[in-house]
């Protein structure tokens, strides 16, 4: 996860800020957020950010004098600033600062993750060219735990190959070989388990009909659904009921 500061006098700015950035569901997290520039230069010497989104009009330090002061840190973070309409001069001194990329306030959410998408392009590109055996291998890592973060809280009915792709921008088939490769099985195998091992604890700890089960956990089609649940349990799932109903250790289990 890349590591992002907040700069903005205004609290609530900072708030709907970092709600539509956890919201495009984007390798990054909101870490800190400070009031001005001069709380955010204290902050980042003595801790690390990869990415900086300041407001340019604030009290005690602004968001120009803040980049000014940036430049004389060794290891400086990237910036991208958000401003008004009525102050692009301001923005075009930030860029000539080596600011990055800029906002418009009220910031989008349609804006924000294309620049945000433009900006993790361009990292990636960086940390390949220098790293590339170590960079791969952390951004392969990376990615299938976004991956199981993602299916973990998606009902089982909803999950898809090419949504979960989608989510994680990447090409389904691709993501399907790098799934295989970092867990040594297929993701429609993982997603199958998955959806055996619910429909066992709902057969166990419910009275649901078998079909609203199958249904639950993503299968429209019962006879495929006792196909898949006999090969993976080993018997039907109305014998799995039957049969397990009525010891408490299985049902503590599920």
């Amino acid at each position: 996860m890349e590591k992002i500061l907040l700069v903005d006098d205004e609290r609530w700015v900072r708030t709907a800020l970092k709600w539509s950035i956890n919201k495009l569901n984007l390798p990054l997290q909101v870490v800190h957020e400070c009031k001005n520039g001069l709380e955010a230069l204290d902050w980042i010497k003595h801790h690390d950010v990869d990415l900086v989104l300041t407001d340019i009009r604030m009290p005690i330090m602004d968001g120009l004098m803040f980049v000014k002061e940036l430049e004389a840190l060794k290891e400086k973070p990237d910036v991208i600033v958000i401003s008004v309409h009525d102050e692009f001069q301001f923005v075009q001194k930030a860029l000539r600062s080596g600011v990055i990329d800029y906002l418009l306030k009220p910031v989008e959410d349609d804006d924000l993750k294309i620049c945000l998408d433009k900006w993790l392009d361009k990292r990636k590109q960086v940390i390949e060219q220098n790293d590339p055996p170590r960079y791969k291998e952390e951004l392969d890592s990376s990615t299938i735990e976004r991956v199981l973060a993602y299916i973990e809280k998606t009902p089982l009915s909803q999950i898809t190959l090419k949504d979960v792709a989608k989510n994680v921008h990447m090409n389904p088939s691709y993501l399907s070989q790098l799934f295989k490769q970092q867990l040594n099985k297929k993701f429609v195998d993982h997603i199958t388990e998955l959806r055996i091992e619910e429909s066992k604890r709902l057969l166990l700890s419910t009275s649901l009909r078998l079909s609203e089960i199958a249904d639950r956990v993503g299968y429209s089609d019962l006879a495929y659904f006792s196909n898949n649940f006999k090969k993976i349990a080993g018997c039907s799932p109305s014998e799995f009921r039957k049969s397990r109903a009525g010891d408490p250790l299985v049902k503590s289990k599920y």
